[in-house]
């Protein structure tokens, strides 16, 4: 058998394999669980509107062409939505395409990518493979954003910086105040790419209007959102980027494949994005629940992280990949996190009501000595 790292590049060999979870029928087939709360994913409990599953149209000519390359019919709904021009608008096979887009357009060997740690990986990987060099801001030990090192990494002139606001896996946020300082620190050179899957359920007191900010600044930006998470379309794939600039968007769709979003996803999104009442109600279930975890996790003495995402960061006190195991033997599926200096801190979704009892009873027992 040929040695198959003579034909990898180097950069490849420094990224770790993506740590995408478990699937149903895998926890199924390896512990026969009576059920299964999926909690390791971030997806949405209630799935998508139900307006976003029967979009109308001849579904057969769908499926027989090609779909529009520009999604222009979804991107005229989205500018409506943001007040932002239609050409600033990129589409995505997900948000975290778009991730890898932006890499390949900005990042060259050598240059410096800022980000927030412990970090979404990919934010990390793709800029690695573009031959970039990390560096990471970490968070304070209260688990909160460290501003006051952003505003200095932002000052040495990153090529990227880029970070997501609420962060994943921690959930911390950087509030209107400190994104507008974060915003005056950027220079002209480093373009600015803030990740927002999260943002439907960040809305509210000390959670910026990022996309006003932006908009009044002169510098160069992208923010990134997704239809994965709060519009419970993650089996469909697709996400959206709001750049500063046409001729920012314009680049960047010259780097992603032509047509990275199908056409099915496309239709959905549309129709998704008009149903404000499930999304509410998303929002609403993910709020309350996210308080009840969160509360009852600290009452068993565990350290949680401060959260405006649709998850809870928590220090389970033990390797969190062998209580993660624990947690699956009872059809509970969460994930550890394995990034460097929080080994023992698990994120878990915020599922049903029923499936955040079933966590919190299967975690008592995972917790025993």
């Amino acid at each position: 058998m040929s040695d198959s790292k003579r034909h990898i590049r180097d950069e490849i060999f420094g990224i770790p394999p993506y740590n995408s979870g478990l699937t149903l029928d895998e926890v199924r087939e390896r512990y026969h669980p009576a059920t299964i709360a999926k909690l390791g994913s971030n997806e949405n409990p209630l799935g998508p509107s139900p307006a976003a599953m029967d979009f109308g149209g001849n579904h057969a000519e769908l499926a027989r062409l090609y779909p529009d390359p520009k999604g222009r019919a979804l991107c005229e709904a989205l500018s409506a939505r943001f007040g932002i021009d239609a050409d600033n608008i990129v589409l995505g096979n997900g948000s975290e395409d778009l991730i890898g887009v932006v890499c390949r357009a900005v990042v060259r060997p050598g240059d410096v990518v800022t980000t927030l740690y412990p970090s979404f990986p990919l934010h990390e990987d793709y800029a690695v493979l573009m031959g970039g060099v990390i560096e990471r801001i970490a968070i304070k030990p209260d688990l909160t954003v460290d501003v006051a090192g952003l505003l200095a990494a932002a000052a040495r002139k990153p090529r990227l910086l880029i970070f997501a606001n609420p962060m994943n896996p921690v959930g911390s946020w950087i509030g209107s105040a400190d994104f507008r300082r974060v915003l005056d620190a950027v220079h002209e050179d480093t373009l600015l790419v803030v990740d927002e899957a999260y943002a439907e359920y960040a809305a509210g007191d000390d959670y910026p209007e990022t996309i006003d900010l932006l908009k009044a600044s002169k510098k160069s930006w992208i923010v990134l959102r997704t239809f994965s998470k709060a519009y419970g379309l993650a089996g469909l794939r697709i996400g959206f980027g709001l750049a500063s600039s046409t001729g920012l968007c314009d680049f960047l769709n010259r780097v992603r494949t032509p047509f990275n979003t199908n056409a099915f996803a496309q239709a959905a999104a549309i129709s998704a994005l008009a149903d404000d009442a499930h999304l509410e109600k998303t929002v609403s279930l993910v709020l309350s629940e996210r308080s009840r975890l969160s509360e009852t996790l600290k009452k068993k003495g565990l350290t949680v992280a401060p959260s405006k995402g649709n998850f809870v960061f928590f220090d389970c006190g033990m390797d969190a990949t062998a209580c993660a195991e624990r947690l699956l033997a009872a059809g509970v599926i969460v994930k550890p996190w394995k990034q460097q200096g929080y080994q023992t801190f698990i994120r878990v979704s915020i599922g049903s009501v029923a499936e955040n009892d079933q966590f919190l009873e299967a975690l008592d027992a995972a917790l025993k000595p």
